[in-house]
C-alpha cells in the first residue's frame, strides 16, 4: 500500500540482530550489494551525471525497489536536485521552500523538458487530480502544504520528494505533522544538514520516509535521547546502524576532486576602548540575570534572547538599545578587507542574521562608493537579484540574510565569502557560504569569518565544534565504532561557558 511503514525497513536492523548472536540470517534477510545495480536514466534527460550522481541515483533506485525511503544527504552543491529528477516516476509531489520551488520549475524545464510539470501554489493555485498525466510533477511549498494538509494528503503519490528536509525538525510543529500525514510509494529527503541541532531532527525526517524505524518520538527519546545525554557508549553507534542503510552522504573533498579548494580564515577583531566599555557592562548585567534564572531552573533554550544583546554588541554597539554609536570596528575590518578583494578582481558575499546590522553595512558600503545588491526576507524581485548578481557585469558585493541567502541559492560569481556574525548552528552557516562552493565555482573559495576577540563570539566557535561531533558521530558512513557524544541542546554548564571571562 501507498502507507505506513514497511516492514523492509526494519530488514538491516533485524539481520544485525542475528549477527550479533552469531547466528546466519534467513535468505530474506540477506545484506544489500556493496554496488547498486545500474538503473536506467529517463529518455528525455539533457544532461550527462557525473559518476557520484549516477550512483546516488542507483541507489535511490533500489531502495524504491525494496520499498523503503530514502534520505539524499550529498553535501551541499553536489546535485541532489538533480539526481532526484531522475527518479521521479509517476504520479509525483514535490515540496520545497518557497525561495527554491520555482528553481525546481526552471531545472525541470532545463533537464527533463518532456515531464509534465505544474506549480502548485499562490491564491489561484488548483488541485485537478483528474487532469494529471501518468507521469506528472506536482511542486508545492511546505507553507502551502500547511494550509492545504487535507488536499494534498488525501492523493496517494507515487513519489513524495522534501527538499531543505531540515525544516521539519520540530514535531509539534504544523508544517512537520502534515508533512508526516502524506502518504506515497517511494519517499524521498532531500538535505545537506539532516542534524541541526538535536537528534529529533533526525527522527522527524526518518518518521516521514520510514515510519516505524526509530519508534514514537516518545519510545526515541528514551532509549536514544537520553542514553546519549547519559554518555551511554553505544548509543550513537545503535542509532547509525539503524539510519546508515538508508542514508547517502557524499562530501564535496570525497568526489568533487576538479571542485577548487575552500578556505576558512577566522579573523579576531579588537575592539575599540568604547565598544570594550559597552559591551564589558552588558556582560555583568547579562550574566547576572542569567545566573537568576538558573537557579529557578529555567529552560536553558529559553535563555537565549538574553544573549542576544550581548552578541550584537559584539557586531556594532549601535544596535544596542539606548547607545547611538555609529562606527563598528568589525565593519571597518570589512571594509578594508574588501577594498582590497574587490580591487584584486574578486567579488563578495556578506552574510549576517540581523537585518538591521545588514542595514548599517549598507550605508558603510553607500558611503564608500561600493557597488552591491542586497538579498534578505523582504527582496521582492528574488530571481532578478539572482540574476544580475551571477552576470558578468553584477555588483561586486551582496548582503544576504543568514536565512534568506542560506539555501536553493547559486552563486558562483562570488569567491570570497564574510560571515559577520556566528550563529548558534554550524550547519546553517556552512550552508550559507557554500552558496558560492558549488559545482560550477572555477575559483577558490576563502570563507572569512569575523569574530570579535574575547566575547562570546569566541565561546559560540567552541560550541559548534561539538555540535559538528555530534553530526559526525551519527552520520559517518564508515564501520567504525565511534564514541557516543551528549545530545547537543544547550545545558546549564554550557551556557555558563559561553559568559565565561577570558
Amino acid at each position: 500500500e501507498k502507507q505506513g511503514a514497511s516492514p523492509s525497513c526494519l530488514k538491516p536492523t533485524i539481520r544485525k540482530l542475528y549477527e550479533d548472536q552469531e547466528q546466519e540470517p534467513p535468505e530474506i534477510l540477506k545484506p544489500w550489494p556493496s554496488v547498486f545495480p545500474d538503473a536506467p536514466l529517463p529518455e528525455d534527460l539533457q544532461v550527462s551525471l557525473r559518476s557520484y550522481q549516477k550512483e546516488g541515483v542507483n541507489w535511490l533506485c533500489f531502495l524504491r525497489n525494496q520499498k523503503v525511503g530514502a534520505m539524499l544527504a550529498d553535501d551541499m552543491g553536489l546535485g541532489k536536485t538533480l539526481q532526484a529528477l531522475c527518479i521521479l516516476q509517476g504520479q509525483s509531489l514535490v515540496l520545497a521552500p518557497t525561495s527554491v520551488l520555482f528553481s525546481w520549475f526552471e531545472q525541470i524545464q532545463k533537464f527533463r523538458p518532456k515531464l509534465p510539470c505544474q506549480l502548485y501554489w499562490g491564491p489561484q493555485r488548483v488541485f485537478d487530480p483528474g487532469s494529471f498525466a501518468e507521469n506528472q510533477v506536482i511542486l508545492s511549498s511546505y507553507g502551502t502544504l500547511r494550509v492545504d494538509q487535507k488536499t494534498l494528503g488525501s492523493f496517494l503519490w507515487d513519489t513524495l520528494i522534501l527538499d531543505e528536509a531540515q525544516i521539519i525538525k520540530n514535531p509539534d510543529s504544523q508544517i512537520t505533522q502534515a508533512v508526516h500525514s502524506l502518504r506515497g510509494d517511494f519517499k524521498v529527503i532531500l538535505t545537506g544538514t539532516p542534524l541541526e541541532n538535536r537528534l529529533e531532527d533526525l527522527w522527524c525526517q526518518f518518521h516521514f520516509i520510514n515510519p516505524g524505524l526509530l519508534g514514537s518520538l516518545k519510545f526515541f527519546q528514551s532509549t536514544t535521547v537520553e542514553a546519549m545525554h547519559r554518555g551511554d557508549p553505544q548509543a550513537s553507534e545503535r542509532l547509525r546502524i539503524q539510519v546508515k542503510p538508508f542514508l547517502l552522504r557524499r562530501l564535496k573533498q570525497e568526489v568533487e576532486q576538479d571542485l577548487p579548494p575552500k578556505t576558512e580564515k577566522i579573523l579576531l577583531c579588537e575592539l575599540s576602548e568604547e565598544e570594550r566599555n559597552i559591551y564589558d557592562a552588558l556582560w555583568i548585567s547579562t550574566r547576572q540575570e542569567v545566573l537568576q534564572k538558573l537557579e529557578k531552573r529555567e529552560n536553558p533554550m529559553q535563555l537565549f534572547e538574553l544573549l542576544l544583546r550581548l552578541r550584537q554588541a559584539c557586531c556594532h554597539a549601535g544596535m544596542i538599545p539606548g547607545q547611538s554609536m555609529e562606527h563598528s570596528s568589525k565593519i571597518q575590518l570589512l571594509l578594508k578587507i574588501l577594498s582590497d578583494s574587490i580591487a584584486n578582481g574578486h567579488r563578495a558575499l556578506i552574510f549576517s542574521q540581523w537585518t538591521l546590522y545588514l542595514d548599517r553595512i549598507q550605508q558603510q558600503l553607500e558611503e564608500s562608493s561600493i557597488g552591491f545588491s542586497r538579498l534578505d526576507g523582504k527582496t521582492k524581485n528574488r530571481k532578478e537579484v539572482i540574476e544580475t548578481f551571477q552576470s558578468n557585469e553584477g555588483p561586486s558585493v551582496m548582503l544576504l540574510s543568514l536565512k534568506a541567502g542560506g539555501v536553493g541559492l547559486t552563486l558562483t560569481q562570488a569567491d570570497h565569502v564574510f560571515m559577520m556574525d556566528p550563529w548558534w548552528n554550524p550547519a546553517a552557516e556552512a550552508q550559507a557560504w557554500d552558496r558560492s562552493h558549488r559545482i560550477g565555482q572555477k575559483r577558490s573559495v576563502i570563507v572569512h569569518r569575523l569574530i570579535a576577540h574575547q566575547t562570546i563570539e569566541e565561546r559560540i566557535l567552541e560550541l559548534q565544534k561539538s555540535k559538528r561531533a555530534l553530526a559526525d558521530a551519527i552520520l559517518q558512513q564508515t564501520d567504525n565504532e565511534q564514541e557516543a557524544l551528549p545530545e547537543k541542546t544547550l545545558t546549564q554548564e554550557e551556557i555558563l561557558q559561553l559568559l565565561e571571562k577570558f
